[in-house]
């Protein structure tokens, strides 16, 4: 919170995958790596259900290869973040 990559609030909720990209992306910036490619989020068919706060992140988290479609090409960013997503989004983001 401290470092602006979280604001702290909703700790008993779920992580949703929008978030999760979203404190990445605080993070990263922070420590200074490259979070310049971004993707175009137009060719998700529910690219308009990403919160405004999250469409940078998410761009970049595209972009990057940490988040991926669902398998049926939606972005689901408000559906809670699985173990297995979070695991594997920072693992793909450990290796950048």
């Amino acid at each position: 919170m401290a470092s602006g990559i979280s604001d702290g609030t909703n700790m008993e909720q779920r992580l949703t995958r929008e978030q999760l990209a979203t404190m990445l992306y605080r993070y990263a910036q922070g420590a200074g790596c490259d979070v310049t490619n971004m993707r175009d989020l137009g060719n998700y068919p529910d690219a308009a259900k990403v919160s405004s706060y999250a469409v940078e992140a998410l761009q970049w988290a595209t972009g990057a290869g940490l988040i991926t479609d669902m398998g049926d090409g939606t972005l689901n960013p408000q559906g809670s973040a699985t173990r297995a997503q979070v695991a594997t989004i920072l693992m793909r983001f450990l290796a950048l």
